[in-house]
């Protein structure tokens, strides 16, 4: 039974907003909780949160915001909801869904699955971004281990590739060297020829960049990877399902995919503009030889013969089915169809960026709006930071960036809503002047991943967010 506590003795904290509204569960309860219970507690907070994102006022994190559509792919992944696609033999039909998600993504990509040798193009299906990331580094340190024989595995990639590649590396013990950008926020290629050296496996570049939602010189780095006899992986996680679709559009677009020499693995998520269900990314490989580096298979075993196509073993027949409807259903012309509103709403948004002498765009993005303060604060810019505590005091939620301090927003498909992009030239307006003249010296608003750009001052930073990892896995007051 759902009770109202005494707030004074329930407190509320960010990280746990209901605890004055519903029964916290510090323990599993005597009695099981009716199921009309369960369902209205959890569509109230649901509706409650999903109110925020759907108001397109929100930069990224929702891609879709159709709930006829979210409530298509809820039915797909019912049908398989209780399954477990390791069981092949019970579920054979995840067979022909996972291999029709990955050659319809190749084939968005420019890759042959049909191809043979160095041609073929193979994949698997992942749990998300990280997974794909991490999952693509692990096979060029056994790639580099098992063909070059190099024991001591090293990779380079741009500053502003992904840091899930940074917890690959700390899994797996790969050596990373950092390349620095150009001026134009894009890897600096004179470097990475320089710090290719005996013990590199693998190259990155980023097709989308998260901060900037830029592509890096891929053919530069495809080249210096065939020269050298390197793995090159493209990022395309953010944007691996909305740039393919830019060229027929009428968009100018660097070549990126499979058809650029030397690339030889792309990830790209269809959890985000795939508009699936959280929970799932493909990885694709060419030569599809290369996939085998990272299975694994155990003889020995007692409880028989195990292998595993990527990092899960368990693995929900739901996501599959989902995401298969998710790509089935839109269809090329649905995703040109997505992609052009959002293209032309990132145009709308930048044209507001571009109004004030007093900001600054970062590239050229087709779909993820970067800015920053034109001068520094030192010398008489205004801070990019009040500009984000204006826009968030009006309800919007952008993502704050470092190195420079910036702000992005990621243009997705609630943000296409008539009157959103007017609204936030608007409301823009009214952030850049209030922060020529804000309350207080210090913003409310920093860089962090995940947080709408909210954080604390440097010297606590680390334990804050340490504190906030905790947080978000510990019930709350009770």
């Amino acid at each position: 039974m759902t009770t109202t506590p005494d707030t004074n003795t329930r407190p509320v904290s960010p990280m746990h907003p209901y605890a004055d509204r519903y029964d916290v569960h510090g323990e599993m309860p005597e009695h099981g909780v009716s199921r009309d219970e369960i369902l209205r507690e959890l569509r109230e907070m649901s509706t409650e949160e999903d109110s925020k994102g759907d108001s397109g006022r929100v930069s990224g994190s929702i891609y879709s915001g159709d709930h006829d559509h979210y409530a298509f792919l809820v039915e797909a992944y019912a049908f398989y909801a209780h399954s477990n696609v390791l069981q092949r033999d019970m579920y054979p039909s995840a067979t022909k869904m996972e291999a029709e998600i990955i050659a319809m993504t190749a084939g968005m990509l420019h890759g042959d699955i049909d191809g043979e040798g160095d041609e073929g193009v193979g994949g698997l299906i992942t749990s998300g971004g990280t997974e794909s990331l991490v999952t693509a580094m692990l096979t060029y340190r056994e790639w580099g281990r098992n063909v070059k024989g190099i024991e001591h595995p090293e990779v380079i990639m741009p500053v502003t590739a992904h840091p899930a590649l940074d917890k690959a590396f700390h899994y797996f013990g790969i050596n990373v060297i950092k390349a620095p950008v150009t001026d134009n926020y894009l890897v600096d290629i004179d470097f990475v020829r320089d710090h290719i050296g005996p013990n590199t496996v693998a190259l990155i570049g980023t097709a989308g960049t998260y901060p900037h939602g830029l592509i890096d010189p891929i053919p530069e780095l495809g080249q210096l990877a065939i020269e050298h006899n390197l793995g090159l992986h493209v990022d395309g996680c953010l944007g691996g399902f909305i740039i393919p679709w830019a060229e027929d559009l009428g968009y100018p677009l660097p070549p990126f995919d499979f058809r650029v020499p030397g690339v030889t693995s792309i990830s790209a998520d269809t959890h985000k503009y795939g508009y699936a269900l959280k929970g799932s990314s493909v990885l694709l490989f060419k030569p599809k030889s290369l996939r085998r580096e990272q299975y694994f298979m155990q003889e020995g075993w007692p409880g028989g013969m195990y292998s595993s196509p990527s990092m899960g073993g368990s693995r929900s027949g739901g996501l599959i089915a989902a995401t298969w409807a998710s790509m089935l259903t839109l269809g090329k012309d649905g995703y040109r169809s997505l992609a052009s509103d959002i293209f032309a709403t990132a145009v709308k948004v930048k044209d507001a960026v571009r109004s004030h002498p007093e900001l600054e765009l970062i590239g050229d993005s087709l779909f993820n709006v970067a800015f920053k303060s034109a001068a520094s604060v030192a010398n008489g810019g205004i801070d990019i930071f009040h500009v984000n505590d204006g826009l968030a005091d009006r309800g919007w939620r952008m993502n704050g960036l470092q190195c420079p301090p910036a702000l992005h927003f990621c243009i997705t498909r609630p943000n296409t809503q008539e009157g959103v992009a007017e609204a936030f030239a608007v409301d823009l307006a009214e952030a850049v002047e209030y922060a020529k003249n804000p309350p207080s010296p210090m913003p409310k608003s920093g860089a962090m991943y995940g947080a709408g750009g909210r954080t604390m001052d440097s010297d606590r930073l680390r334990v804050g967010m340490f504190d906030r990892l905790d947080a978000m896995q510990e019930v709350g007051p009770r």
